[in-house]
């Protein structure tokens, strides 16, 4: 075994684990235990582990540490939107959100301390980046949120950070969260936004086929893409959308198209005929998302144009859905989390 507390271990696979106790000569069976405590019930102490011997507790302790994820803030919506702030063991801080349907329960999970691109209608990219999260770091979230609500069905990676540049912990995040003796949730339920890193697009086709796909699309030209979205820059449309084609063709999956809509910008009927063509023949579904507030620099469309935008769409044949805003009034909704800095206050009740 390590020096005391070196591995992180709620960021091990079972098979990781096992080995390790395997060559410390500790049973097999006690790797499946701990993991089951770590992930399936998101113990903060070994001691808590009730069925393991307190020798083994005092050498885990020795060699292991589990990752802190120190619940600060906790704030709910008129609708039953519930976003977390969350304290890491550095001082810093993410955010989660629960996001309760009639039909399923979603939780939004964050993958980096800020974000480094920059798109000008989000506060998480406003506040700069810091660091990744370490899988375990990913993983806390969902099996902290899951202690207080047990039905969890969806997991989207739409919170902070852009998720396919820290794809190694993310793909590792979905593994332990799909592994049977943790929460064993289905592939299929959990969703990837990004903003467009076209490698990691085409990586996650050929590795993980069966994970959703969000892009965060937001215009249908270059020159607008461009205005709002740094990345553009580096990935244009004619790359982005060779990495999509290759995603729905490798996958045999539809593609969500995030699109948010900003008055006097991308929100004519004009921007939408380029959107249709831009999505022809493509496996897709496109999700409209009126502008939400930050810093007052963008303003959403009046509600008759976000309609004629859908319809234009639908009549088009392209499957569209205006985004239902959900907790707006917590600032959890889309493109408002933000690392938070000051004292811990005190949960909402």
């Amino acid at each position: 075994m390590q020096k005391k507390g070196t591995i992180e271990i709620n960021s091990l696979s079972l098979n990781h684990l096992q080995q390790l106790f395997g060559e410390a000569k500790i049973p097999k069976y006690r790797g499946e235990q701990v993991f089951c405590w770590l992930h399936k019930f998101a113990v903060n102490c070994f001691t808590d582990m009730t069925n393991i011997p307190s020798s083994l507790q005092k050498e885990l302790a020795a060699s292991f540490h589990i990752t802190p994820l120190m619940p600060m803030v906790k704030r709910t919506s008129a609708d039953g939107t519930v976003k977390y702030l969350f304290g890491l063991f550095d001082g810093q801080t993410i955010e989660s959100v629960l996001i309760p349907e009639e039909d399923r329960v979603t939780i939004c999970v964050s993958t980096q301390v800020g974000c480094a691109m920059g798109c000008r209608f989000c506060a998480t990219g406003n506040s700069g980046f810091v660091r990744n999260l370490s899988s375990g770091e990913i993983t806390r979230q969902v099996e902290w949120i899951s202690q207080e609500n047990a039905e969890i069905t969806n997991i989207v990676f739409m919170g902070m950070g852009e998720p396919l540049l820290n794809y190694s912990e993310v793909m590792d995040a979905i593994k332990l969260l799909n592994c049977d003796e943790g929460m064993a949730l289905g592939l299929r339920r959990f969703t990837i936004s990004t903003c467009g890193i076209v490698p990691r697009i085409y990586q996650l086709a050929d590795e993980q086929g069966q994970v959703g796909l969000a892009v965060s699309l937001h215009a249908a030209t270059d020159q607008k893409r461009r205005q709002i979205m740094p990345i553009a820059k580096k990935y244009p449309l004619e790359e982005l959308f060779g990495a999509c084609h290759y995603y729905t063709n490798k996958t045999r999956r539809r593609i969500t198209f995030e699109y948010v809509l900003i008055a006097g910008l991308n929100d004519g009927l004009d921007d939408a005929a380029e959107l249709v063509n831009l999505l022809a023949g493509l496996n897709c579904h496109v999700n409209l998302i009126p502008v939400n507030p930050v810093g007052g620099l963008y303003q959403r469309p009046e509600s008759r144009q976000i309609e004629s935008f859908a319809r234009y769409l639908s009549q088009n044949r392209i499957a569209t859905s205006i985004r239902r805003e959900r907790g707006l009034d917590i600032e959890a909704a889309c493109g408002q989390l933000k690392q938070t800095a000051g004292e811990v206050v005190h949960e909402d009740s």
